[in-house]
């Protein structure tokens, strides 16, 4: 059924090309967008003329043939504007002509702005070019995709048809704006460091492998540009960040894509306590930018963003939660664990036991549903932060949790490149055991701080997740234009 209107409009495209018609002109000139009539001339009365002329672009979504007058929805960027055809108006052969239009057409049209005798604003047509014959027609009578592989697989039409979805994207680059203005006034300078990285580093993930042919040997993409934004801080560049692609070989769920946006920003001279600030201060500023309140609902759960934000240790947490001791030895706290009926992957027997305490972790985050930072984290597990002052066992780090994700991570960083060779030594020594996202040594990097780096702080976030958050979307899918998708069946 599909190829056969495909072919029926095939047909029209050779029919208006025998007529001397070119469908895909070059550009057509645009005088108003359909927010900005309606904006302008929103207050005219019943069955009034503005004596005002107007020339529209977008694309046709309903058509409503009724003999001698015609009524068409053109939907442009902003929004839509119903076009009112007359046979008088527009004279027989442009009327016939349109009405041999198909919905999904792109059109321009010109004419005076008016109002109908039941009040619909709209442009009465006294001319138009057709801008794209559309060769397929739109989507299930363009009331949208159903089936959710489709959706995603055929995203343009889905964000064409689903107003929900198309909002999505328009709120997403709001946020994004809000970020970098943020950051802008503050002092931060945005950079861009390599996607292609000879050595992954600055998480725990496994990367992306592809090969440079002239030069003769693999690369990585990135999967944080972490330890190049150091360098930079080494340079002298005392604030900066980079918005971004990151990319990891892991699965794909409701909260992960291979492909995925992150923020991340470093400030020098200033610790973990300051980038609390920072977050709280940013995120707030996004939320209220985009609902003009710090209460918002995800998924039927109020969120409520209001200051200041919780605050506890990640010892206090797995002690409060599940009454177990942190800080006990490794055997005995998976001992208490199996009693407990804790189930864990039976890897995590091998160690470090700050592997544990972070699988606990993963087990609690559905119920931090307010803003939590999360703080101090075991050192064998956060590789590149300072240890935290009177407690050399573990570091000055906090994740950020929201609606019950994790949004950020970020450190006091470490700046000791004898100590950071220690750490990644550490790690190299857990990759020989088999963990295939332990750090890796990065001589440039160690190098690098042997120059000196300034005490700083760092933190990343968790872009997509906080659209989806700040958009009450339940899938990352939902706030990536173009998100992975399985190959066809």
């Amino acid at each position: 059924m599909a190829e056969e209107l495909v072919k029926v409009r095939q047909e029209k495209l050779q029919r208006l090309r025998e007529r001397g018609i070119d469908p895909y002109p070059y550009r057509f000139e645009r005088t108003h967008l359909a927010a900005e009539i309606k904006g302008r001339f929103g207050k005219l009365p019943p069955a009034s003329r503005s004596g005002e002329e107007a020339r529209v672009a977008g694309r046709i979504f309903s058509i409503r043939r009724m003999g001698r007058i015609t009524f068409a929805d053109l939907r442009d960027a902003s929004g839509r504007i119903q076009l009112f055809l007359s046979r008088p108006v527009l004279g027989d052969e442009a009327y016939e002509l349109f009405r041999e239009l198909d919905l999904g057409d792109i059109i321009g049209a010109w004419g005076e702005v008016i109002t109908t005798k039941t009040g619909e604003l709209s442009l009465e047509v006294r001319g138009f070019e057709i801008l794209a014959k559309a060769l397929r027609p739109l989507p299930e009578k363009w009331h949208g995709l159903r089936d959710p592989e489709k959706r995603y697989r055929y995203r343009e039409l889905d964000l064409l048809t689903n107003e929900k979805a198309h909002r999505v994207i328009l709120d997403r680059s709001r946020i994004i704006r809000t970020m970098r203005g943020f950051l802008e006034e503050r002092g931060f300078i945005e950079v861009e460091t390599p996607i292609l990285q000879p050595i992954p580093g600055g998480a725990a993930a496994r990367p992306f492998v592809t090969h440079h042919n002239a030069l003769d040997r693999d690369l990585y993409l990135r999967i944080a540009p972490e330890l190049y934004l150091k360098r930079l801080l080494v340079a002298g560049y005392e604030k900066v960040y980079e918005l971004g692609k990151n990319f990891r070989n892991e699965g794909i769920s409701t909260q992960h894509n291979p492909e995925f946006t992150a923020l991340e920003a470093y400030e020098a001279y200033a610790d973990y306590h300051d980038a609390m600030e920072l977050a709280e201060e940013m995120l707030c500023r996004c939320v209220e930018d985009l609902h003009g309140k710090l209460r918002i609902e995800y998924q039927g759960k109020e969120v409520d963003l209001s200051r200041p934000w919780r605050k506890v240790t990640l010892y206090e947490l797995i002690s409060d939660e599940f009454g177990l001791d942190p800080e006990a030895p490794l055997p005995e706290l998976l001992s208490e664990m199996g009693r407990r009926g804790i189930e864990y992957p039976e890897h995590l027997a091998r160690g470090p036991k700050g592997k544990v305490l972070e699988h606990l972790l993963e087990l609690l985050e559905e119920r931090l549903i307010g803003p939590t930072f999360v703080m101090d984290y075991p050192l064998d597990i956060s590789p590149l932060a300072k240890r935290k002052r009177g407690n050399p066992e573990l570091v000055e780090r906090f994740e950020l949790f929201i609606a019950g994700f994790e949004v950020a991570n970020a450190f006091s960083e470490l700046n000791d490149p004898e100590e950071q060779r220690e750490r990644f030594l550490m790690q190299e020594r857990l990759r020989a055991a088999g963990d295939e996202e332990a750090h890796r040594i990065d001589e440039t990097f160690l190098r690098a701080l042997e120059h000196g780096m300034p005490p700083a702080a760092g933190i990343g976030f968790g872009v997509d997740r906080i659209v989806m958050i700040l958009t009450d979307s339940p899938s990352i899918r939902e706030v990536i234009a173009f998100p992975l998708v399985g190959e066809r069946r």
